[in-house]
């Protein structure tokens, strides 16, 4: 199966036909736009240079300027991501507020390389067509629309660890859902059940896996820049699994009750092989060929070599590199290394290289604990409960965030270095705190614009399958429900797995 992993969200066009930000607002980088941004970061830099002992020093200043102007190109202007992003860190090294070598050595970080690897080794597992022999294989065994939904759901939990990064997993099973929408063309109620279904467990099962989304390898570094332990592949398995299973189940039985009737979900369902089969094309049924056993045996043996790095002490970036070397070896792979290349999404990784130098600068300049004390400091008269109030508001802040942000990478670039300088003083560990917005954030529904998997599958093959008002319907319910999941692993299920939520108790 030839998948392309990542392809680019069109902005949407004005009724004047002008382009759009990616929250459907008009493009907003004349003149007037650029002379309020510039009078903004004038304000932040007589603000942040008071004398005193909250000030901040020139340099912590600066870094705090250009990532405002940062988040506010990235919230309101149509210019890209990776573009604002390396531009910002260009700034950073330019105004001497962090060091060149800094830039260049964000680049050859571990999570870069370590995502690279795991790119090229999801091209040869996607070639093959495992994932959609896989995937077949658990739809073909529903009997009725509510088994169908949790076995899809279930099978999506599993690519997590196949696949990097939400948009990817979305191109590789958006053949399968194409399949599903045919065999069951006279049921338009569970197609559009189906339509919503996989890109919210995508999404909400992203947290299952530590390359389950580019935002979670920065959370890592960001704390691992401000002292912190951070995590590692089986650390996160053991904090995400969990959640991800929950607010999958959760979710989709809410997308059952919410875009079937009873009389949908009572009538008997089957799919069968051979109907997947003529939309498929690649083969479905009968023993695994040679490549396809290939393919899982290396998958199977990366994964559980990420799993007991502390037995084995091989870094997850460099076991993902042999994995990528065997995988496109002239004997035993399936796929050429030049070809698996091509298909690594080079911007997003430029993206979060940039993204992690901007958010370590903050935490290494001071920026990020100047502005937490400023944020937080009427937290204070709440005595006792405001380590409790924190984390709420760190959780649902996160959840929202995905309103005005829509790369997932980019609200962790924002939110985690505040999350983490603050964190501490509100008595509440550093680690759980950051861990528990970056879960927060796996809830982007809202809006097409809100994430790529979301705009992947509301329109395919210039079939519409869901609308606007569709997903605020499913938004009024999953935000609270997944929220409140997401606190209820943070003050009860992840202190038993080992990672307290409270410094002071």
């Amino acid at each position: 199966m030839k998948t392309t992993y990542y392809e680019a969200t069109p902005r949407s066009a004005g009724p004047d036909g002008a382009k759009t930000g990616r929250n459907g607002l008009p493009g907003m980088l004349g003149p007037p736009a650029v002379v309020s941004a510039c009078v903004a970061a004038a304000a932040m830099v007589a603000l942040s240079l008071q004398v005193g002992p909250g000030s901040l020093t020139a340099e912590a200043a600066v870094a705090l300027c250009i990532f405002m102007a940062a988040v506010w190109f990235w919230i309101f202007s149509p210019v890209e991501d990776t573009y604002v992003a390396l531009g910002a860190a260009v700034a950073l090294v330019i105004s001497g507020a962090m060091p060149t070598q800094s830039l260049f050595d964000a680049l050859g970080e571990e999570s870069v390389w370590l995502l690279m690897a795991a790119f090229v080794i999801a091209s040869a597992v996607a070639s093959t067509g495992l994932a959609a022999r896989g995937a077949a294989f658990v739809i073909t065994g529903a009997r009725s629309v509510r088994q169908l939904a949790h076995l899809t759901s279930l099978g999506l939990i599993v690519t997590a660890f196949a696949i990097p990064a939400t948009s990817g997993r979305a191109a590789l099973v958006l053949p399968i859902f194409l399949a599903l929408r045919t065999a069951l063309k006279d049921r338009p109620a569970v197609v559009k059940m189906l339509a919503i279904l996989f890109p919210t467990v995508i999404l909400l099962s992203a947290v299952a896996s530590f390359l389950g989304a580019g935002a979670h390898l920065i959370t890592s570094q960001v704390l691992q820049s401000a002292g912190h332990e951070g995590f590692d592949f089986a650390s996160w398995l053991l904090l995400g699994l969990p959640l991800a299973l929950v607010s999958s189940v959760m979710a989709t039985e809410l997308i059952v009750r919410l875009f079937t009737d009873p009389g949908d979900r009572n009538v008997p369902l089957r799919v069968d092989a051979a109907q997947l089969q003529q939309e498929s094309p690649t083969r479905l049924r009968g023993p695994l060929d040679l490549d396809e056993q290939r393919s899982l045996l290396l998958l199977a043996a990366v994964v559980a070599l990420w799993c007991t790095e502390p037995i084995h002490g091989l870094e997850p970036a460099l076991v993902a590199l042999i994995g990528a070397l065997v995988v496109s070896s002239p004997c035993y792979g399936s796929v050429k290394l030049g070809a698996a290349l091509k298909k690594v999404p080079w911007s997003m990784l430029l993206f979060m290289a940039a993204t992690l130098a901007l958010g370590s600068s903050l935490v290494t300049t001071g920026a990020a604990g100047w502005l937490a004390a400023s944020m937080l400091a009427p937290l204070a008269v709440l005595g006792a409960w405001k380590a409790p109030v924190f984390v709420v508001a760190v959780v649902i802040s996160s959840a929202a965030a995905h309103l005005l942000i829509q790369s997932r990478s980019a609200r962790s670039a924002v939110l985690i270095p505040v999350v983490v300088a603050s964190a501490g003083s509100m008595g509440v560990d550093p680690m759980a705190a950051a861990f528990a917005s970056t879960a927060a954030a796996g809830f982007c529904h809202t809006l097409t614009s809100s994430a790529k998997p979301v705009a992947m599958f509301a329109e395919a093959d210039g079939v519409t399958h869901y609308s606007a008002a569709d997903l605020l319907r499913l938004s009024v319910w999953l935000g609270p429900l997944s929220t409140a999941v997401v606190l209820l692993f943070s003050f009860a299920v992840w202190p038993v797995l080992g990672l307290p939520l409270f410094t002071s108790r």
